[in-house]
């Protein structure tokens, strides 16, 4: 735990407690039905390896280094609250300097780790129903959760979960074939573990980004209360200019500066990038091997448009998700626009170094990629 004096800057305890309190309960399921889903899904995972390396021509030794668990609700809960701590504990280590001698550190340290460690847990219960499948790129391994990489590695290298629960609600809610919608499932969540696997610089690269964006951040805990209390008037309208100001954005994207919003601009076309061309593989190898992956797409992309309420509709405005649905639809264009020009080999040079991954313009206008890449290459 990062402490001080006793006090944590996130009682991470209380935030696996409190997620797991507050998640909702997953299908009515049979024992039996249980462990043949879990069975099933291991099945599709291996399967799906073979598929997707020979659809994208990314073939890897190491992917058996990266385990596939099959969780349900709580483990996704407890492995996620895992990732926060490996990859926030840098930032948390510099608030905690700095809460030694700020004129708020008293209060953050009576307080903050508790309510800290309740925000938390109430966010990923809202998540935990909802993921289907999720590759964890800064992955500890602890005792019950196995994580890959050398031994001894403090961070591993990664680890794929597949959330059974979420999978049968989901084929259920669609009414859709439950054996071809978990290799549908399968297909995706395994583009992104043969992505990091085949292309080594991508989770080094990736983790500095995100540390360079943390880094920005301001830790100064009075200066942290304030801008989330101007992001909370704005999102409440009661800021006479928060709608000129803000442009309708999110809370995540509220509490950022200038220099985090340069550096996430980055950051989500790399996203874009892995989540469209999951999307364009699943799509791509579908039909071979997925009868039905027409009426699943259909179905899905319905889902996903619309959510599951007015309420869910709040809340990935409030958190940004809405974002994570524009960097599928984006990112699958962009993809499928570079294979359809320069085919599957000439857009495998997105792979080459991080210099070769497009930037936040180039997603939406694949041809400059390719003028910028192809053609200089070339030249």
């Amino acid at each position: 735990m990062t402490s001080i004096g006793g006090a944590e800057m996130v009682d991470w305890n209380l935030a696996v407690a409190t997620a797991t309190r507050f998640v909702r309960p997953g299908p009515e399921v049979s024992r039996d039905d249980a462990r043949a889903v879990v069975a099933e899904l291991r099945r599709h995972a291996k399967a799906s390896e073979e598929h997707v390396r020979g659809f994208t021509r990314m073939g890897t030794d190491d992917i058996h280094d990266t385990p596939v668990l099959v969780v349900d609700r709580p483990g996704w809960i407890r492995a996620n609250v895992a990732g926060f701590r490996e990859i926030l504990k840098p930032l948390l280590d510099k608030m905690q300097e700095r809460r030694t001698t700020s004129p708020g550190g008293a209060v953050l340290g009576a307080v903050g780790g508790k309510v800290t460690g309740v925000e938390l847990g109430m966010l990923l219960s809202f998540l935990a129903s909802r993921v289907l499948g999720q590759y964890e790129t800064f992955a500890p391994a602890t005792r019950d959760l196995p994580a890959g990489g050398p031994p001894g590695s403090p961070s591993g290298g990664g680890r794929l979960l597949l959330v059974a629960p979420n999978i049968v609600h989901v084929e259920r809610e669609l009414d859709v074939q439950p054996h071809d919608f978990r290799l549908w499932v399968c297909l995706h969540e395994e583009t992104h573990r043969t992505q990091f696997s085949a292309v080594p610089w991508l989770r080094d690269h990736l983790e500095g980004e995100i540390q360079s964006f943390l880094e920005e951040t301001d830790v100064d805990p009075m200066t942290v209360l304030e801008r989330i209390r101007e992001a909370a008037q704005s999102l409440s309208g009661s800021r006479p200019d928060a709608e000129e100001d803000d442009g309708g954005r999110s809370f995540v994207e509220l509490v950022q500066t200038p220099a985090q919003r340069e550096i996430l601009g980055r950051l989500t076309a790399v996203m874009s990038l892995l989540e469209g061309h999951a999307d364009f593989v699943m799509d791509g190898v579908g039909p071979a091997v997925v009868p039905s992956v027409a009426e699943i797409r259909e179905k899905f992309q319905q889902r996903r448009a619309k959510g599951a309420s007015r309420l869910d509709m709040a809340l990935r405005k409030l958190l940004g998700l809405d974002a994570k649905l524009r960097q599928y639809r984006d990112g699958e264009r962009f993809v499928r626009a570079v294979v359809e020009q320069v085919g599957m080999d000439g857009f495998n040079r997105v792979w080459t170094s991080p210099n070769t991954l497009p930037t936040k313009t180039e997603i939406a206008k694949p041809a400059d990629w390719i003028a910028r890449v192809h053609r200089k290459a070339e030249s």
